[in-house]
């Protein structure tokens, strides 16, 4: 995998930014407070004042600005973190500059830098913090001289508050570099599922491409057959069983022809991008009635919601092939089982279409690869069913859920009504 995707990119970190310099400004205040009022420490109110005014300021902006279309870059986010480490160091200016136990939240921003940013932007977040760090050393505000004080044998203000920092900068940096951490895993599963697609989608092509040229190659021959058997059934009319196996084998050639041209009819209408309109009903019919052709053994028992049967689909190309793939292959896993139910359910729920096809096989094979392309539970399939179906569903912005229930396997084709939908 490219280094690039192993970091979480400058929109992540921003947005960590944001809710970072919420927390910063929630702490500042209430330190501020317990110091100046609880504490009654001669501290400069006001120049600390505008300076966590400033960090508000640049909040709102930043949350309005993780709000617009268009994408933050590297050198954006380099720039958040620049103002949020120029705020901090304005503030420790004025609380005693290096010897202040904060100081050492100038690690903070380069933590989360080397989580997100390139090399590059680590080098300068770091030399920015090094430059903070080396000013507030010699030039700064000096804290009131109680805070070095050690009274009674107890801890002073200065230890306490390194203690308050270190659990500060540990909380910190442990939930945002989680939260960090999440996205990049995140970021890494999408990157996955994307290659998967793509190497399914290469290897549907690769078929499809095959596919046609076999599709030219076999008009010939399928037409030559057209042409002899009804002059062998003639010449063999006595003969009732040939005629009888040339009769089927003429009834195997037209279907053959029928899918050639089927499949010519579907590549003209990718290129035209006309879908067919039909109401539910109309389509579940035509794909049944081209189902029990292909499969005349099969006991198919349908059920149709009535209010679902009324809605007017933009039939895409490549759905009625879907259902029939889903259809032929719960047939063949009833049969394994010995066994010719089939079970089609098709209702809508929650602009859902929802298509379940549901068989009397074995089932999937627990952990199993069924919806890989090249990989068949049968042996006889080709491991090509499930995976057009669910490339189909994808293409759609529907989904293919596999599953066991009952006494066999359930696959449901789950398609969004605002996609394939009529519109009134």
């Amino acid at each position: 995998m490219h280094r690039l995707t192993q970091r979480v990119g400058p929109f992540a970190l921003t947005r960590t930014l944001a809710w970072l310099r919420l927390c910063a400004i929630a702490g500042q205040c209430v330190a501020v407070l317990v110091c100046a009022w609880w504490m009654q420490l001669p501290i400069p109110l006001l120049p600390l004042l505008i300076g966590i005014g400033l960090l508000a300021v640049f909040a709102v902006f930043a949350a309005w600005r993780l709000r617009q279309p268009w994408p933050v870059r590297q050198v954006e986010t380099i720039g958040h973190i620049a103002f949020d480490t120029l705020i901090l160091g304005y503030l420790l200016y004025f609380t005693g500059g290096a010897s202040n136990p904060f100081i050492t939240l100038l690690l903070v921003p380069i933590a989360l830098s080397a989580a997100a940013l390139s090399a590059r932007a680590i080098a300068a977040v770091s030399t920015l913090a090094g430059i903070a760090y080396l000013v507030l050393l010699y030039w700064h505000v000096p804290l009131p001289t109680a805070m070095h004080e050690n009274a009674s044998g107890r801890f002073s203000l200065h230890v306490a508050g390194m203690g308050v920092n270190f659990v500060i900068s540990a909380l910190l940096l442990g939930f945002f570099i989680n939260r960090l951490a999440n996205v990049l895993r995140l970021q890494q599963q999408e990157v996955q599922r994307v290659r998967e697609r793509a190497l399914r989608d290469e290897g549907i092509l690769a078929i499809a491409t095959q596919a046609a040229g076999a599709a030219h190659e076999l008009n010939t021959p399928l037409s030559t057959m057209r042409t002899l058997l009804p002059e062998l059934r003639r010449e063999h009319a006595a003969d009732t069983s040939l005629t009888d196996d040339l009769a089927l084998l003429e009834g195997q050639v037209d279907r053959c022809r029928t899918i050639l041209r089927e499949m010519v009819a579907f590549g003209q209408a990718q290129l035209s991008q006309e879908p067919e309109r039909l109401s539910v009903a109309k389509f579940i019919h035509g794909c049944l009635e081209r189902f029990q052709l292909l499969r005349p053994e099969a006991e198919l028992a349908v059920q149709l919601n009535p209010a679902t049967a009324a809605i007017v689909l933009r039939t895409p190309p490549g759905l009625r092939h879907a259902l029939l793939n889903l259809l032929n292959n719960a047939a063949d896993a009833s049969a394994l089982h010995d066994s010719h139910k089939v079970e089609l359910d098709v209702h809508h729920e929650n602009q859902w279409l929802q298509l379940s096809v549901r068989d009397h096989g074995p089932g999937f094979v627990a952990g199993g690869q069924q919806l890989s392309l090249g990989i068949s539970q049968k042996q006889t399939g080709l491991g090509i069913g499930l995976a057009l179906a669910e490339a189909t569903a994808e293409r759609l912005n529907g989904e293919l859920i596999a599953g066991n229930s009952g006494n066999g396997a359930e696959v449901c084709l789950r398609l969004p009504l605002a996609v394939i939908a009529e519109t009134p």
